[in-house]
């Protein structure tokens, strides 16, 4: 059982966020996984309930939590805010969020997986096709995927060999993660065949052929939130 030494109600608060964060980074809570509830987590910490909401609601805005009515508060994000240099985690329309992350992720992406369809590195090679199939294996069994997700759109990165795209890792992670959170393994097929797509062309050296597949994963993915916004009325 976590105990957090009871001190001024505002310190409480802050140090049960950094508690709270710790639980969910070393239980640990997988993105997409539910926390317990609010009178559990208070039983838990031997806090008062208020305490635990103002810790929460400190996690969602920075984006580590989402809360959703009637089903719970959810992970959506293990990222501290060292890790947000941009701050995009305290944007609360995460739609509209996401939709601007694709606009700027249709500019650069394909342009990427070209780059480093030319400039892949033999020993990448292997490490690419290795996170390809755990995405499969993942997302095919129902498991949480999206950290592979990440791993593999970072790993297409690096295989850029550009220092400069490596330096913009953080802003394709926050991208991919807030997609992930939005639409819960709603485009399993397209995915598991766009990434296959992607991470072959970059290991035949096909650049045009990359370009073209990021370009295909992309624009499922962006009509994936363009219904999903229609239906929520946004």
């Amino acid at each position: 059982m976590y105990q957090i030494e009871k001190m001024g109600s505002r310190q409480l608060g802050s140090r049960l966020e950094d508690g709270l964060m710790e639980y969910i980074l070393g239980t640990p809570v997988e993105i997409g996984q539910k926390i317990p509830n609010e009178f559990e987590l208070a039983q838990q910490f031997g806090v008062g309930r208020s305490t635990v909401r103002e810790a929460v609601k400190a996690l969602v805005t920075r984006g580590i939590l989402e809360v959703r009515r009637g089903s719970g508060t959810f992970v959506i994000s293990h990222r501290s805010l060292e890790d947000d240099p941009l701050g995009l985690n305290r944007l609360e329309d995460k739609y509209k969020l996401a939709l601007e992350l694709f606009e700027l992720r249709l500019m650069i992406e394909p342009e990427i997986a070209s780059l480093a369809a030319q400039k892949v590195k033999e020993e990448e090679k292997q490490r690419l096709q290795e996170l390809c199939r755990q995405v499969e294996e993942l997302y095919s069994s129902e498991q949480d995927h999206l950290q592979k997700d990440v791993e593999f759109h970072t790993h297409i990165a690096r295989c850029s060999q550009n220092r400069v795209v490596e330096l913009l890792i953080p802003l394709i992670d926050s991208a991919v993660i807030t997609f992930g959170s939005l639409t819960h393994r709603k485009l399993k097929q397209e995915t598991l065949e766009t990434h296959r797509a992607i991470a072959d062309a970059i290991c035949q050296g096909d650049s045009v052929g990359a370009r073209c597949a990021m370009i295909m994963h992309l624009t499922y993915n962006r009509q994936m939130l363009m219904k999903l916004m229609e239906e929520s009325g946004r």
